[in-house]
């Protein structure tokens, strides 16, 4: 596995100067028809998700524009730059780490331009082991573009429509439809599902994580008929969804392609990379892209480097997690509020450092727990960089999708779906099993959170069904939390961030700044 990580190293430095206004990193077409090379150019486009621009920038922004988290970065206090504004639903057009998120995903996507516009693509059923190189290399390129995109629709609503390469005479576009976006995402991901088969080597995407992204765009335009193209109308979205993410069920079910890992907790450590749960993983390598999420993300002095702690989680959302499942084993692997100052340089090391819920609240600085998913899980770690990979799509997931799609669609298949999940924590779907489609729908949402809290989905599942959805089950309950659970009264001026209930700051982010100066094409 670590080969193909230090494989990065070489990709990355050979293509880290293509971006959309620049030419493709290979001109001679010619070289688009060796398999060798070809695979070389599929790392590079790789590379480019695993920089800090499209990874550590965009988790922060995920996170911070998802009504779940506020932050330490700029500084401990409630009225810090990303607190006022990206923490509490309030974005503004110069959001440095939205435009450098920005910049990472199209440069992504500009790479897999490249490869889509150069490789020839072969008949899978009489290609050759030399063809199915090429046929895999450019599925996985139509599947970075697709999941790029996705990416950017869901946050930005109308984006520049890249599908081809940069001329002289074409280096700027206007902003295309949201509806268009999701047509040519859902062209793309089926593009992908057929030609990946695996040629290319070991731990890239498998066709099935296209089909993973096929489901969550029918499931996004199930609940948004404005986004949904003239093409599509006559579709039922519902069942779309079901059958792409039942493509990935029977994969696990009957090839034994996927399983749930029987310990959660070890899902976010070193040990356990590309575990069975995983389906699209992200190759990180601290040689090659430098990655600084275990700085960024382990609480501060955890361990003996230098650690940042930039995501704590709002009280009123671990209190929920609590409260609804006090013995689910996913609180301790999700949050933590006590543990050893391991920083020898730190004038406290070896002391105990408390949030909330292991103490009360006095300010802001102790009245959240920390994220504990991105952490080092090693205290004597002492780098700033590290190799854990990040995982993008997971099988749990999955069977969340399959239970809120079943209940949508009333087949009768729901609760096996989430029974899976809960049975791996030993909790009991109790909740569930008498549960109208209603209930069951506004149980199914919150499960998403308690599973997969801070992994990137968590700002798309609270806008996913509309505006109203996102006030009523996120943002009211939170600027509306009144006591807290150790009997104080709220004080959200120096304690809790109070969430813009304007859907105008609330729905997308604007786009960045940097993209309106220097596009003439959008006003």
């Amino acid at each position: 596995m670590k080969n193909i990580k230090i494989l990065l190293l070489l990709t990355f430095a050979f293509f880290s100067s293509c971006d959309l206004e620049e030419n493709p990193p290979f001109l001679d077409e010619s070289v688009y028809t060796d398999p060798e090379i070809v695979v070389s150019a599929l790392d590079g486009i790789y590379a480019a998700l695993t920089t800090y621009n499209a990874q550590e920038r965009r988790l922060f922004v995920i996170n911070g524009y998802s009504g779940f988290f506020n932050t330490r970065k700029q500084g401990g206090n409630i009225n810090n730059p990303n607190n006022k504004n990206l923490f509490s639903l309030k974005p503004r057009q110069n959001e440095a780490d939205v435009a450098a998120m920005w910049a990472g995903l199209y440069t992504a996507i500009s790479r897999a331009n490249a490869a889509i516009a150069n490789i020839p693509v072969t008949d899978p059923s009489i290609a050759n082991q030399d063809e199915l190189v090429l046929n895999d290399v450019y599925g996985q390129a139509k599947f970075i573009r697709a999941w790029s995109y996705f990416s950017l629709v869901r946050l930005f609503g109308d984006v520049p429509l890249w599908t081809q390469l940069p001329s002289s005479d074409n280096f700027m576009i206007g902003l295309s439809d949201a509806k268009d976006v999701y047509l040519q995402i859902l062209d793309d991901a089926e593009s992908a599902s057929l030609l990946i088969n695996g040629a290319a080597g070991p731990y890239y995407v498998k066709q099935y994580g296209a089909d993973m992204l096929i489901s969550k765009v029918y499931m996004t335009l199930a609940t948004n008929s404005e986004l949904v193209h003239e093409s599509l109308t006559s579709l039922n979205l519902w069942q779309e969804a079901y059958d792409s993410a039942k493509n990935v069920y029977d994969a696990a079910e009957f090839e034994g392609q996927y399983s749930l890992v029987p310990d959660y907790s070890s899902l976010f450590t070193l040990e356990n990379e590309n575990s069975t749960e995983s389906i699209f993983e992200l190759q990180i390598s601290q040689v090659a892209s430098n990655s600084q999420m275990g700085r960024n993300y382990t609480p501060n002095n955890y361990k003996a480097g230098q650690a940042f702690g930039w995501f704590t989680v709002n009280a009123d959302i671990y209190d929920d997690h609590a409260n609804t499942y006090p013995d689910d084993p996913r609180l301790d692997a999700t949050y933590i509020s006590e543990y050893t100052n391991n920083n020898p340089t730190n004038n406290w090391f070896g002391s105990l450092s408390k949030t909330w819920p292991s103490r009360t609240r006095g300010n802001f600085r102790n009245s959240h727990p920390f994220l504990f998913k991105y952490a080092v899980k090693d205290v004597t770690h002492s780098n700033q960089y590290d190799d854990k990979n990040i995982v993008i799509y997971r099988y749990a997931e999955l069977l969340l999708m399959l239970s809120e799609i079943s209940n949508e669609l009333q087949n009768g298949e729901q609760l096996s779906y989430v029974t899976q999940v809960l049975n791996r924590v030993n909790l009991s779907n109790l909740s569930y099993v008498n549960a109208d489609q209603s209930t069951f729908r506004d149980l199914i949402m919150r499960e998403y959170r308690y599973e997969l809290l801070g992994e990137g989905e968590d700002a798309h599942n609270n806008r996913r069904r509309g505006f109203d959805y996102f006030l009523e089950n996120i943002i009211i309950p939170h600027n509306t939390t009144t006591t807290l659970s150790d009997g104080q009264a709220m004080n959200f001026n120096n304690k809790d961030l109070t969430l813009s209930e304007d859907p105008n700051q609330v729905m997308f982010l604007p786009l960045p700044l940097t993209e309106i100066n220097t596009n003439e094409l959008i006003n």
